[in-house]
């Protein structure tokens, strides 16, 4: 009787020993972290797409640059992350209007990022695809550090170099000029910090060092900026106003109307710079 009552009190012991563990692991799991998402996506609706500064609708009436401020792209994109091994792949997608033939930006780029000490970093290549028109088609390496606390906010540093011939149009195997706008850099400073429940300031500057070759068809090497407001609603949408834009705009000019030839001289021409800030309001939803 004795011996049967102790084998019971085991048996119950060990019972509850297992639930009590099963509970505790229920429980840690509950408080751990959600791993991050493989995969995630967005989509925007911009007033007007600039890229380092210049607009990237440009072409109107005629063939002759808009002027008008609103230009409004419809962009989006994904990225899928290797599990925790650092590496990812991603594209991303964006209504232009600055090539002939062309309507589309497509951009495909892979990378790796790890901890360096307190700092982020990312290295990778990135492609630039404009499939109606492949002269605007550049590939850049970038590599990139952050730097984030809660009291200070989050800065970034980040160095795109230029790799292919091709360099946006200005430069390279389809413009037939024979130059190059291999070595073309750009360096890019961004920060960003939470000011009130929901709204986040961010401003960026950057500059683009133009290959020589570029600079010998009168193109100069710019400074960009962009500064502005983000508010998040919640659910992964968020609403941005910005100004953008660069300077250096005279050595950019377009003609936005001829004007009249009246053999003695043109009359009437007026001209727009790419570079002109504007700004632009952004809609995002995060997927």
């Amino acid at each position: 009787m004795t011996h049967r009552t102790a084998a019971q009190a085991l048996i119950v012991l060990a019972t509850a020993l297992t639930a009590s563990g099963a509970a505790m692991a229920q429980a840690a799991d509950a408080a751990a972290p959600a791993p991050a998402p493989l995969l995630t996506g967005n989509v925007s609706l911009t007033s007007n797409y600039k890229f380092r500064g210049q607009d990237q609708d440009m072409i109107g009436k005629n063939d002759y640059a808009k002027t008008k401020g609103f230009k409004p792209a419809i962009q989006g994109g994904f990225d899928y992350a290797f599990g925790e091994s650092g590496f990812y792949v991603g594209n991303w997608n964006s209504s232009v209007n600055w090539l002939k033939g062309n309507s589309i930006e497509s951009d495909i780029y892979g990378g790796y990022k790890f901890k360096a000490g307190p700092v982020d970093m990312d290295v990778g290549a990135l492609t630039y695809i404009y499939p109606g028109n492949s002269a605007g088609n550049t590939t850049e390496l970038y590599v990139g550090a952050t730097y984030a606390n809660d009291s200070f906010g989050s800065i970034t540093a980040k160095y795109s170099h230029t790799v292919s011939k091709d360099y946006f149009g200005y430069a390279g195997n389809q413009s037939g000029s024979g130059l190059k706008g291999t070595n073309t850099g750009y360096l890019n400073l961004a920060y960003s910090k939470e000011i009130v429940p929901k709204v986040t300031l961010k401003a960026a500057v950057g500059f683009t060092n133009m290959s020589s070759d570029i600079r010998s068809l009168g193109y100069k090497s710019y400074v960009d900026y962009n500064i502005g407001a983000t508010y998040d609603f919640g659910s992964g949408l968020t609403l941005t106003g910005s100004v953008q834009g660069a300077n250096k705009k005279s050595a950019y000019l377009a003609v936005a109307n001829p004007g009249v030839d009246y053999g003695f001289g043109t009359f009437g021409q007026t001209t727009y710079s790419p570079n002109k800030a504007r700004f632009i309001v952004t809609l995002t939803k995060t997927l």
